[in-house]
């Protein structure tokens, strides 16, 4: 069990680490918005709409699982009690969603460039900068 806890928070670390180097890149809205794509049969950047997904419009500086109307899955409102999607946060759950939030219902499996996430953020920062 101890092994299993240093491997997973090593794993963390180690996740953390390449998400926060992306955000060295300073993110292209543009490219982020290209890179939304895989992300825009779930959810919506520019209309505060929810489809399979919460709207991410206005996700950055947002408290984690308060969107109305979305009903959330239990490990998801766990895993955001007291947390904001700061640009740190959602680097690292980018990454890898499944791992950071075990047993959300999210199926994406995640984003592996880090200035994939970088431009992404940019994107949901701003999406009106993409055009």
């Amino acid at each position: 069990m101890k092994r299993c806890l240093r491997l997973f928070s090593a794993a963390l670390i180690a996740t953390a680490s390449l998400a926060t180097a992306g955000l060295a890149h300073a993110g292209d809205a543009k490219k982020g918005a290209i890179v939304f794509k895989k992300c825009q049969a779930c959810h919506t950047a520019t209309e505060a709409k929810n489809r399979v997904g919460p709207t991410l419009q206005g996700v950055v500086g947002r408290q984690v699982a308060v969107v109305e109307k979305f009903k959330y899955s239990k490990a998801m409102k766990e895993f955001g009690a007291g947390k904001t999607w700061d640009e740190t946060l959602l680097a690292t759950y980018l990454a890898t969603p499944r791992d950071i939030v075990k047993g959300t219902t999210m199926a994406f499996a995640g984003l592996k460039k880090p200035e994939d996430i970088a431009d992404i953020i940019a994107y949901l920062q701003d999406p009106a900068a993409a055009n």
